[in-house]
């Protein structure tokens, strides 16, 4: 994670209805990669470099606003209540950002595929001089997204939205992704000049761009992909997020060495380390928590959660490590083990239909044949030192 930068702060907006995702958890709330959605942009933010975040919440999701106080503070949360628009959902924030000074970023807690990377342009824009940077993107369908309009010198001079469009302006390509950043002090007079003079009575955050220009202030714009700036609104949405998020971390460990016959069928989670030198077979999924130690071997249908895998170890198939599982170097759990809280030594062996739970697990020094010596056809480890 980048260090906090001076003079940077993000406001999330999480406080959307969700109400096309059909579910009683709150859309944010939905994990793409084994974590949710909201932690996923508060990640974005700080990794970027702000040194204050602050999650716009709506009443009809406690939980939301109790996740953002766990991880952040009760500070963190800013209530939008009644919601009147993305505009006014930003105003809410203006008393937690009351002492900063300095940029502030706005993005969504739905785009779980945003990078800090995604985010740093917005800023680069602000330190060349826009008063005003917008974050945009190329869809490769662009038919109901805004559109943003350049004026002659190639800054942004207004958001138009798709079905406001006359045909010249349909033809422009560059579609707004709902993010952008500026000064907090000019950020908040322009939101408090928006007006709801709509069909919706809403305060759209888009007429910020309107009041800038008309101040004489230049907008600019900073493109991302289009995959890291989707939403992810419905559970197909999600499932989609999913699929991309999956091919994303499975290439970057096969880049860095990690061997994978088939790459397709296997499931990680955002902070799955596996190590370059270590295989992973068909059909393993891996939950949130897990190492994996160079040249360890995770054979096919396995499932693994908060666990740690040595050096050399095998594990598999059809093995489950639960949380505080701790396979030693060189150890091997075969085909239905079940391993919780237990640390297997070194070289031990469970190797099928057992299940190990809360204790050590070490081949014991009294059993094990002298260095020199053969190994006795009967001698098969499996950490209790006996023999058929």
């Amino acid at each position: 994670m980048a260090e906090p930068q001076p003079g940077r702060a993000a406001v999330i907006l999480a406080a959307g209805q969700g109400t096309r995702m059909r579910s009683p958890r709150p859309k944010v709330l939905h994990p793409v990669g084994g974590r949710s959605m909201l932690d996923r942009a508060i990640d974005a933010a700080q990794a970027a470099g702000c040194q204050q975040v602050v999650v716009v919440c709506g009443t009809h999701s406690p939980a939301v606003a109790n996740a953002v106080a766990r991880r952040l503070g009760p500070q963190a949360v800013a209530i939008q209540d009644p919601p009147l628009g993305t505009a006014h959902a930003v105003l809410a924030a203006e008393a937690a950002l009351a002492a900063f000074e300095g940029d502030v970023l706005v993005t969504n807690a739905d785009c779980p595929l945003l990078t800090a990377d995604d985010l740093e342009p917005l800023f680069a824009r602000r330190a060349g001089g826009a008063d005003l940077a917008l974050l945009g993107f190329e869809p490769h369908d662009p038919a109901l997204y805004g559109r943003m309009i350049r004026g002659p010198g190639g800054d942004i001079v207004r958001i138009v939205e798709a079905r406001d469009a006359t045909p010249e302006e349909l033809a422009h390509t560059a579609c707004y992704a709902g993010m952008l950043a500026a000064d907090r002090g000019r950020l908040f007079a322009w939101l408090r000049r928006v007006g709801n003079e709509n069909v919706k009575r809403e305060y759209y955050l888009t007429e910020v761009v309107a009041l800038a220009v008309a101040d004489g202030a230049s907008v600019a714009a900073a493109f991302a992909p289009e995959t890291a700036v989707m939403g992810a609104d419905s559970l197909a949405q999600l499932a989609a997020a999913e699929q991309l998020f999956q091919q994303r971390r499975r290439s970057e460990l096969m880049l860095a060495g990690v061997h994978m016959p088939a790459p397709e069928t296997v499931h990680l989670s955002w902070d799955t380390l596996v190590e370059p030198g270590a295989t992973v077979e068909p059909f393993v999924v891996f939950g949130p928590g897990v190492r994996v130690a160079p040249g360890a071997m995770i054979r096919a249908f396995s499932h693994l959660e908060g666990a740690v895998v040595g050096e050399g170890a095998v594990i598999g198939p059809y093995a489950r490590l639960r949380p505080g599982a701790d396979i030693g170097r060189d150890a091997h759990i075969g085909n239905f083990v079940e391993v919780k809280k237990v640390k297997v030594g070194e070289g031990a062996k469970a190797n099928h239909l057992a299940y190990l739970g809360a204790s050590t697990s070490t081949r014991p020094t009294w059993a094990r044949a002298p260095s020199w010596a053969p190994t006795p056809r009967w001698w098969r480890p499996c950490g209790w030192g006996t023999a058929p």
